[in-house]
């Protein structure tokens, strides 16, 4: 059997309390931080690609909450947050009328489903964001709840690959 990469060995080889520090920095929520820590070790990113797609697809609605709660309004990178500044990169210099429609459909949006929008928002423009936000508001509830843990096990799979790449 050949050798996990080595920021997969160091990752996984931290303690767990400094493990749950680094998985709650991808996903705020902690019932999916202990689900992946809890398949660690990790022999290559394909195990901890399928952790993270089994902790998202394991998560309740409740835990979706807290997920969600570690995320900016789409159109409104939390200021000196640079994950969130970078992720919603494609808001900057984008028109002023589409931010305010874009706004608009966010207050809409968490009034009908009692939460921010999420998408995964790295490589959109605002327009882009907009217009995966309008396609989404007819969705019912059970619907929108399918599709959010989609995009959150995407945007998990970013952060995961950022923080295996990062200088140690």
């Amino acid at each position: 059997m050949t050798q996990p990469p080595p920021a997969l060995s160091a990752l996984a080889a931290t303690d767990t309390a400094g493990l749950r520090e680094l998985l709650l920095e991808v996903c705020s929520s902690p019932a999916w931080a202990a689900a992946v820590a809890a398949t660690r070790p990790w022999h290559d990113r394909a195990e901890l690609s399928a952790a993270n797609a089994a902790a998202t697809a394991g998560l309740s609605a409740a835990d979706l909450r807290d997920a969600m709660a570690g995320h900016a309004r789409i159109g409104t990178p939390k200021p000196g947050d640079a994950v969130s500044e970078r992720e919603q990169a494609g808001v900057r210099g984008a028109d002023p009328s589409v931010l305010a429609e874009l706004r608009a459909a966010n207050t809409a949006y968490e009034a009908k489903f009692g939460h921010v929008f999420l998408v995964c928002a790295t490589g959109r423009t605002a327009d882009g964001m907009l217009a995966a936000l309008r396609a989404r508001y007819p969705n019912d509830p059970a619907t929108e709840a399918e599709t959010v843990r989609e995009e959150l096990r995407k945007i998990n799979e970013i952060r995961i690959d950022r923080l295996l790449d990062a200088p140690r």
